[in-house]
């Protein structure tokens, strides 16, 4: 493991041969991820990986912008359910408000959504 001289935080390399920050199990069980069902996918004008997407987490649905349309036609994607970090802090992305992000492996620059094989309940807690 390699430590940064200048602030302390604890590093280690990751696959790629790279530097990860390593995070406690205390900050982990802040990230609140949650099973999301798609309900609504479109692309967001004027861009080439943008789609706006409604997303039920359980207690309320969601609007989240991500940048999946190269990869992924907003038709393909209804009613797939995926993990959401639901409790990040909202962000604007081309003057739309996106309020969480779901989570996907990165090959090689693609996005890869993990699904679920199993009929999971909307907003059913992920750990």
């Amino acid at each position: 493991m390699l430590y940064s001289k200048k602030s302390f935080i604890k590093k280690s390399g990751n696959r790629k041969g790279g530097e990860m920050e390593e995070i406690t199990f205390d900050e982990f069980k802040r990230l609140h991820l949650r099973v999301g069902e798609i309900l609504q996918a479109e692309r967001v004008e004027g861009t080439q990986k943008l789609l706006k997407l409604e997303v039920d987490i359980g207690t309320e649905k969601r609007q989240m912008i991500a940048g999946i349309a190269d990869v992924y036609p907003s038709e393909t994607l209804i009613g797939k359910k995926i993990i959401v970090i639901a409790n990040l802090q909202p962000a604007t992305i081309r003057g739309i408000e996106s309020q969480g992000m779901l989570l996907a492996a990165d090959l090689e620059g693609k996005p890869i959504i993990p699904y679920f094989e199993e009929d999971v309940p909307a907003g059913t807690t992920v750990r």
